[in-house]
C-alpha cells in the first residue's frame, strides 16, 4: 500500500512538471514591457533613446490613431538573419508600441521569437529578445492565453481551408526587383488605396526589400480592423503597421491577412462581439488596396472570400 501510494505521488509530480514545461516552451505574441503612468510623447522619446542605447535602429514610426505610436526598429542580428531565409525581410524589424488605455501607458513589443518562428526564420532571435529585454524591460508575455507551441506556430493556420505562413497573396509581378520597387515606390507616393509608407529597410546583401504601411480606406483601414480586434486589457498595438515585401525575383507580396491578423490574435473567436467576423470583408479590403500599391489593375470583387468557414 505504501508503494502503491508512493508510485501514484511520484508519476502525479511527474505530470505537473511535465505540464509546466509543455507550457512554459508554448510561445506568445506579445510582450508587456511596462506600465506607467507619465505623458504619451515622452514616453516614446524616453523608448527611442533606449532602444538607441541597446543597439536597435529606429526606421518608423506610426501612430495609427491618437492613443497608440508604434515605433519599428531593427538591428544587426535580425538584418543578418533575414539574409538566411528566402522571405527573411518579414523578420528582420521588431515593432514597439506606447498605447495609452484609460490614462495608463502601455509600453508593449512584438516578441522576437514568436514572430521568428511563425515567419519560419533560421534564427530564433532569443539575443533580439534579450536586448529590448534589457531597453525596455519584460513584464510577461502576452496575446493568447495558452500560447502556441513552437512546431504549431511554425505550421500555423488558423483553421481548416484558412491560409499559412508560405500562402501568401501575390500583389503584382514586374519581372525584375528593380522595376518593382520602382512601382511600389510611386504607388506609395500617390497613396493608392489610401496607403502610405510608414518604413522600408532593404536587406543588405539580398534584393530583397519590407516596406512597413499605413491603410486608411474602408474595410482595410487599420483603425476600423483594430477598433474591432484589438479590445483586451492589454492592447495589441504592435500588430501594427502591415507590411509588404519586395522579393529578389521581381514580385510583390503581403503576408495573407488571413494568417497575418490570425498570428497575432490566435485566441480570436470566429464569430459574435470583437470577432474575425466583424472583419469579414477585410482580407479582400486589404489585398485589394495593397495590389493597386503595388501596380496591379484590380478587378472589382465580391464581399464573400472573407474569414468565412
Amino acid at each position: 500500500m505504501y508503494h502503491s501510494l508512493w508510485k501514484k505521488y511520484f508519476f502525479f509530480v511527474l505530470l505537473i512538471i511535465f505540464s509546466n514545461i509543455i507550457q512554459a516552451e508554448n510561445l506568445k505574441p506579445f510582450v508587456l514591457a511596462n506600465s506607467v503612468n507619465t505623458d504619451m510623447l515622452q514616453t516614446v522619446t524616453q523608448i527611442k533613446n533606449k532602444l538607441l542605447s541597446n543597439g536597435f535602429e529606429v526606421i518608423g514610426e506610426y501612430s495609427p490613431y491618437k492613443e497608440a505610436t508604434i515605433i519599428i526598429v531593427t538591428n544587426n542580428d535580425l538584418k543578418k538573419n533575414a539574409l538566411k531565409t528566402e522571405y527573411g525581410a518579414y523578420g528582420a524589424i521588431q515593432r514597439i508600441a506606447v498605447t495609452d488605455v484609460a490614462g495608463v501607458i502601455q509600453v508593449t513589443y512584438t516578441n522576437p521569437v514568436y514572430m521568428a518562428t511563425a515567419y519560419r526564420m533560421k534564427g530564433n532571435m532569443e539575443q533580439v529578445a534579450a536586448h529590448l529585454k534589457n531597453a525596455l524591460g519584460e513584464k510577461k508575455t502576452y496575446g493568447s492565453k495558452k500560447g502556441l507551441s513552437p512546431k504549431k506556430l511554425a505550421n500555423y493556420h488558423y483553421m481548416f481551408s484558412m491560409p499559412y505562413f508560405d500562402d501568401p497573396d501575390l500583389l503584382a509581378d514586374h519581372g525584375n526587383y528593380d522595376q518593382a520597387v520602382q512601382k511600389v515606390k510611386a504607388g506609395l507616393l500617390a497613396q493608392k488605396g489610401g496607403i502610405s509608407k510608414v518604413y522600408q529597410l532593404e536587406i543588405s546583401g539580398k534584393k530583397q526589400m519590407v516596406i512597413g504601411v499605413a491603410m486608411t480606406e474602408g474595410m482595410s483601414n487599420d483603425k476600423t480592423i483594430m477598433k474591432e480586434i484589438d479590445f483586451q486589457d492589454i492592447r495589441a498595438s504592435a500588430h501594427l503597421p502591415y507590411e509588404i515585401l519586395i522579393h529578389e525575383n521581381g514580385k510583390v507580396y503581403a503576408l495573407n491577412a488571413k494568417f497575418r491578423i490570425a498570428i497575432n490574435f490566435p485566441d480570436l473567436a470566429m464569430t459574435g462581439d470583437h470577432s474575425f467576423m466583424g472583419i469579414m470583408d477585410s482580407p479582400d479590403a486589404i489585398k485589394k488596396a495593397l495590389s493597386l500599391v503595388a501596380g496591379k489593375q484590380v478587378r472589382k470583387t465580391s464581399n464573400s472570400g472573407g474569414f468565412g468557414f
